[in-house]
């Protein structure tokens, strides 16, 4: 789109339902395309670092489920992957449950985040799947220790969709902590904080992905300012 589009919480929110209930596009499928765009991403940034590993760190929500599925995409393209968990996968529910079964079946192993072991993790790329626009209250620990050891280790750092702990409508941290991300994938399109000045030191450079949802589906809901 030529004009610069950035969507609230509520209107980012209104994209996902009228993509599935209006266009029939299921959840999976743009949860999948958004994942190809992380992967596509990593990679990119990989081609720029030394060589080494890739440690994603994954949530519970959706936001967790892209990065699931993006660990399928890099490991299929045969890159060497840690996965930590920062929630107890029983949570899992819908397309996010799916990639976690995937997960499973590929045999890839995933362990419950260790900030300790984060700090010292051998690590190229860290991917950053932990919250997404869903976060509207401070996140609780071990979120904290997790920044404190992403500081410690200092890789650069793949946010998706927007640096966890991040308030999508404001650009302001919603706690103390809040993830400073090297780069940005953000999906469909920007969040409405990411016009905010103080949210450019936590996203780094900020690329919009497509992930489907049709354009027209997308201008409408930006223009319509009843929503949110």
């Amino acid at each position: 789109m030529a004009v610069m589009v950035r969507l609230s919480r509520a209107q980012v929110r209104e994209v996902d339902r009228r993509a599935i209930e209006q266009y029939h596009i299921p959840g999976i499928i743009l949860m999948e395309n958004a994942a190809v765009a992380v992967a596509d991403a990593a990679c990119e940034m990989l081609d720029n670092l030394r060589a080494g590993p890739v440690l994603i760190l994954v949530g519970g929500g959706n936001n967790g489920g892209d990065g699931l599925a993006a660990a399928r995409h890099l490991h299929n393209r045969g890159v060497k992957l840690t996965l930590m968990l920062t929630t107890d996968p029983g949570r899992f529910a819908g397309d996010a449950l799916i990639n976690w079964k995937i997960i499973q079946a590929m045999g890839l192993v995933a362990q419950p985040v260790d900030p300790h072991a984060l700090a010292h993790a051998p690590a190229s790329l860290v991917i950053d799947a932990i919250f997404g626009t869903g976060l509207t209250r401070p996140p609780r620990e071990p979120f904290g220790a997790i920044v404190h050891a992403l500081k410690q280790l200092r890789a650069p750092v793949l946010s998706v969709d927007l640096p966890s702990g991040l308030d999508a409508d404001s650009g302001q941290p919603l706690g103390i902590d809040c993830i400073t991300a090297t780069r940005t994938i953000t999906f469909v399109a920007e969040k409405q904080g990411f016009a905010h000045p103080a949210a450019a030191q936590y996203l780094g450079r900020v690329a919009v992905a497509d992930i489907g949802a049709p354009r027209e589906l997308i201008g409408q809901i930006a223009g319509d300012t009843t929503i949110g």
